[in-house]
C-alpha cells in the first residue's frame, strides 16, 4: 500500500520548515492511507498519529524528513464526533494502531472509502459491485501472533515495536489488539530476562544474545508457541528462560530458539532449535485443522479469516466435480477449506516449508484430493496446464505487492470460468483486477473484510467471471 497519497510538496523556502521539538497548532484536514491525520503548515504537510479530520490539535514536531514530517499529538483543541470518549489504549507514542481513537463504525466507513477510491480509479471496475465492509467478529484482542523487538539491558528489558523513524523500542505490554496470552508471555519473558540476566542484543555494538520474541497463539486450544530469536546458539540462558516461562505461563506448549546472526531487519534466521518436545501448535478454523510451525503463515485474525475463506468457497460455486488451482497457497488454508466441495485442488507456493506444512495439514484432515507444489508460481502454472485437464477455478492470494503480471497472464490462459482474488492491499488488487480485465475477466463483486481493526489495513475478496461465461449459480 502506498505510504501516503496526499501531496507532500516541500516548503517554498527551507526556513519555512518546522523544527523538531516545535509545538504547533494544526487543523486536521484529512487522513492519509496509513491512518495519520494530515495538516498543512506553511506549505509543509505534517502527519499526526491519533488525530482525526475536522479536529484542531496541538502537536510537537518529532521528525522532519525530505518527504514526510511527523508530529506527536499533545492536546486536542477541537474534537471530532468520530472520536471515542475512552480509547482502549492510551499509548499515544505508539502508532501501531492509528485508528484506535476512532469509533468502530467510523473506521469501517473510512475503510469503505479507501477501497472505493482505489477500485473506482479504473474505468474497467466501475460496474463491479462493491459491498460494505464486513466487520471483524472481534475489534480487540484479535491478533493471534506478534513479532517483537527485545531491547535495553537485562536489568530493565523493553519488549515491543520500533517507533516510526527511529530505533527506539516502545513497550507493548497490555496491547489492546493482542490476544491476552501474548501479553502474559511478554510479562513472563521480561521477568525471566531479569531473573536469568539474559544478555540482550545491541545492534550498534553487535553484542548480546536475545534479539526478538515471536509469539503465536492457537485460539481454539488457548495454547501458545514462543520463539526466542538469538544472535548465536546458546543453551544455558535460553533453557533457564524457557523453564521460567513454562512455569509462569503453562499455556505455552512449544518453545524454540531461532538463530539469526545476520544484520538488518530480518527477524527469523534459517535454523530452529526446539527446547520443548512439542514442535507444532494445533489450530482450528471452521471445520479444518492446521498444524502451525515456527515459520508457518497463519492469518492473525482467525474470525475474519474464516469469513474470507467462506466467501471464497461461496463465490467458487463449486459442484463437487471442479478442479481448483490455489496460487500462493501458503500452508493450504484455502485449499483445504475448498477440498470437500470439489474434485481436485492443486496448491502452488514458493516457500518449501509452507508446502511441507500444507501436505501435513491435508493428512491431518484426511483430505486426499489436494496436492501441493513448491517453486516459482509462474513456471508451475504451466505444468498444471500441461495435463490437459480443464481448470474450473483459480484462487489468487498473493502477498501485499500483488501478482506478477506473468502469473496473471498464465492463470488467465488456463481459461477458468471463475477467478477469486484475495488481497490485503486495495491498491495492488485494483491494479491486478484491471490487468485481468484486459485478459478476459470481468470483476463482478468485491467484498471488503476488516481483518485488522484499529489499523488502516483491510482485506478484500473479488470474484471475476470469464467474459462470455454465465454467472455461477446462486450469484446475484
Amino acid at each position: 500500500m502506498k505510504k501516503n497519497t496526499h501531496s507532500t510538496s516541500p516548503a517554498k523556502k527551507e526556513g519555512n520548515k518546522p523544527k523538531v521539538g516545535q509545538m504547533l497548532e494544526l487543523a486536521i484536514t484529512s487522513m492519509n492511507d496509513d491512518g495519520f491525520g494530515v495538516s498543512c503548515h506553511e506549505s509543509t504537510t505534517i502527519l499526526i498519529a491519533g488525530s482525526l479530520p475536522g479536529e484542531t490539535v496541538r502537536a510537537k514536531v518529532s521528525y522532519v524528513g525530505r518527504r514526510e514530517t511527523f508530529a506527536a499529538l499533545a492536546k486536542i483543541i477541537k474534537t471530532s464526533p468520530e472520536r471515542v470518549a475512552h480509547p482502549s489504549c492510551d499509548k499515544s507514542s505508539c502508532d501501531g494502531c492509528p485508528l484506535m481513537q476512532m469509533k468502530y463504525s467510523a473506521q469501517l466507513a473510512w475503510k469503505q472509502r479507501l477501497v472505493t477510491r482505489f477500485i473506482r480509479r479504473y474505468k474497467t471496475l466501475e460496474k463491479a459491485a462493491l459491498h460494505e465492509v464486513i466487520p471483524s467478529p472481534r475489534q480487540l484482542h484479535y491478533r493471534n501472533s506478534a513479532k517483537l523487538v527485545v531491547a535495553g539491558k537485562f536489568a530493565d528489558p523493553v519488549i515491543g515495536i520500533y517507533r516510526r523513524n527511529s530505533h527506539e523500542v516502545l513497550d507493548v505490554t497490555g496491547c489492546a489488539v493482542h490476544h491476552p496470552l501474548i501479553d502474559k508471555v511478554i510479562v513472563a519473558v521480561r521477568a525471566g530476562i531479569k531473573k536469568g540476566k539474559v544478555p540482550i542484543y545491541n545492534p550498534k555494538s553487535q553484542m548480546g544474545l536475545l534479539r526478538y520474541l515471536v509469539v503465536r497463539v492457537s485460539e481454539s486450544e488457548n495454547r501458545a508457541m514462543v520463539i526466542f530469536v538469538t544472535a548465536e546458539r546458546s543453551y544455558n540462558e535460553l533453557h533457564h528462560l524457557a523453564k521460567h516461562l513454562r512455569n509462569t505461563v503453562p499455556e505455552v506448549g512449544v518453545i524454540a530458539q531461532n538463530v539469526n546472526g545476520s544484520q538488518g531487519n530480518v527477524i527469523l534466521g534459517q535454523k530452529d532449535y526446539f527446547i520443548t518436545k512439542e514442535q507444532v501448535l494445533s489450530a482450528t478454523l471452521g471445520d479444518t485443522s492446521f498444524l502451525i510451525s515456527p515459520r508457518s503463515f497463519f492469518q492473525i485474525n482467525s474470525g475474519s479469516a474464516r469469513i474470507i475463506y467462506e466467501k471464497v468457497r461461496e463465490w467458487g460455486g463449486l459442484t463437487g466435480t471442479d478442479k481448483v488451482l490455489d496460487l500462493y497457497c501458503g500452508i493450504g488454508g484455502i485449499s483445504l477449506f475448498l477440498a470437500r466441495q470439489c474434485k481436485e485442488v492443486i496448491g502452488i507456493e514458493a516457500v518449501d516449508a509452507a508446502v511441507a506444512d500444507a501436505e501435513k495439514n491435508a493428512q491431518l484432515n484426511g483430505i486426499g484430493n489436494c496436492r501441493f507444489m513448491a517453486g516459482d508460481v509462474a513456471k508451475l502454472i504451466e505444468e498444471v496446464g500441461e495435463d490437459g485437464k480443464k481448470v474450473d477455478m483459480v484462487v489468487l492470494n498473493p502477498p501485499r505487492k500483488g501478482c506478477d503480471e506473468q502469473v496473471l497472464k498464465k492463470a488467465a490462459a488456463l481459461a477458468p470460468a471463475r477467478i477469486v482474488y484475495v488481497s490485503c492491499s486495495p491498491d495492488t488488487l485494483a491494479r491486478d483486477l484491471n490487468l485481468l480485465h484486459g485478459l478476459g475477466y470481468q470483476t463482478g463483486e468485491i467484498q471488503p473484510v476488516d481483518m485488522f481493526p484499529q489499523t488502516p489495513h483491510v482485506e478484500n475478496v473479488a470474484l471475476l467471471i470469464k467474459s462470455g461465461s454465465q454467472n455461477p449459480a446462486g450469484r446475484r
